[in-house]
């Protein structure tokens, strides 16, 4: 589970095919099974492990870790290529210690420093529940990592930097902090990580990078977090995908998708009082002074390009295309994810509540990085948004990273 006040990021790329792939039905009338499908849900096992055109859980969905492409795995109970032979005290070490049935260690791709802090009786219920999915015999292609990274081995060095397991794992202290810090794994994505991809202790929930996004931070900051957002702001976001604030789209639609918009309304509430009460560590933005003529460059680009939809003052149609002022991710001190936007375009969401999706539309093929930095700039520090002056050779950098180019020149800046 991840949220954000603009968009919000998992951590894998998620496609339409791959967030519609339905999780099969528990078999009626086994309460742990039940159970274990509602932890399923919770922990959005299908946004990792259903991979698009294949078959529920079988794996084989690759995630941009830092140092390449990871594999997840098949967690069918196929015999061969599965977990169809693995004990539930097996299940348990890979949820809690990070070791598969062979003994061999889990890269962290799977978060089971998160996965750590479930119960014993949760892993069996999640056991159980797969147990009953049908079995595929698929087996998920070698991972995409260079030497020595490529020695599982060596995962002990990163187990003895960033991970602890939980000796004493309990559904508290608060069912909200149980599912963020658990089995919902939000600071995956909405944590700052280190060099070796570890989480940075004592800013948790402060926003992180990954796989060429942002994902903004989900504590209790007023500009950069979910401080400005009511308790009913965030399960409205959770269940339905939007609210008055912020759409969701980009990897954040698969965890709507095949998560929280199934969870149930007292698990939602649960985690947004949790995070309204999370303190932020981040330091205050210092006072933005971006260059006035990039400022003009870029009010001129928005009133073009930007304000038939957000309108000019930026306030645009709450509930339909996301406000601009006091936004999250428009003022969030990294800011890739706004660039990401206007170069490549996104997609709300669609869910039962909110089922027609909304689209923003590629800039990138028609606007410079100049201009984009330009525009970026603008919305950044306008209306009471206070943030860093965005450079053209960001744009840049990221522009060949995801593959959009120019194709119409323009004259201006």
């Amino acid at each position: 589970m991840l949220l954000a006040a603009t968009a919000v990021l998992a951590a894998h790329p998620a496609t339409l095919e791959a967030q519609q792939a339905p999780a099969p039905a528990p078999y009626a009338g086994s309460p742990q099974v039940s159970q274990g499908h509602i932890l399923a849900i919770e922990g959005d096992c299908a946004g990792c492990h259903n991979r698009p055109g294949g078959q529920p859980f079988a794996g084989g969905l690759p995630l941009a870790s830092p140092f390449g492409a990871i594999y997840t795995a098949n967690i069918t109970p196929d015999r061969d290529t599965g977990i169809g032979s693995w004990t539930a005290d097996q299940f348990w070490n890979a949820m809690h210690n990070g070791v598969r049935a062979d003994g061999a260690k889990l890269y962290p791709a799977f978060p089971y420093p998160y996965f750590t802090h479930i119960t014993r009786a949760e892993s069996d219920a999640l056991y159980a529940y797969f147990r009953t999915v049908p079995a595929v015999s698929y087996r998920p292609p070698a991972n995409r990592l260079p030497f020595p990274l490529n020695i599982r081995a060596l995962v002990g060095i990163w187990n003895a930097l960033y991970f602890k397991p939980d000796n004493a794992p309990t559904t508290g202290p608060t069912p909200g902090q149980h599912l963020v810090q658990g089995l919902g794994h939000c600071g995956a994505c909405h944590t700052p990580k280190t060099f070796l991809a570890g989480d940075k202790t004592g800013h948790a929930l402060e926003g992180g990078k990954l796989d060429n996004w942002f994902a903004p931070a989900i504590d209790s900051d007023v500009r950069r977090g979910l401080g400005a957002w009511s308790a009913a702001d965030i399960v409205e976001y959770l269940k339905t995908g939007r609210n008055a604030r912020a759409n969701s789209s980009a990897s954040m639609a698969e965890v709507i998708t095949n998560s929280t918009s199934q969870m149930a309304d007292a698990d939602l509430q649960a985690i947004a009082t949790y995070l309204k009460a999370e303190p932020s560590h981040a330091e205050a933005p210092a006072a933005a002074t971006p260059d006035p003529k990039i400022m003009a460059a870029g009010h001129a680009i928005y009133v073009d390009e930007c304000a038939t939809c957000h309108a000019v003052d930026g306030k645009a149609a709450p509930s339909f295309f996301p406000p601009l002022p006091g936004a999250a991710v428009t003022q969030s001190t990294d800011p890739t994810t706004v660039i990401r936007f206007i170069l490549s375009g996104t997609q709300t969401v669609a869910t039962d509540a909110r089922p027609t999706p909304l689209s923003m539309p590629s800039f990138g093929w028609k606007l410079s990085d100049a201009q984009i930095a330009a525009v970026a700039t603008y919305v950044r520090n306008s209306w009471g948004n206070v943030a860093p002056q965005v450079r053209a050779g960001d744009v840049g950098k990221l522009r060949r990273k995801v593959g959009q180019t120019v194709q119409k020149p323009s004259a201006r800046v």
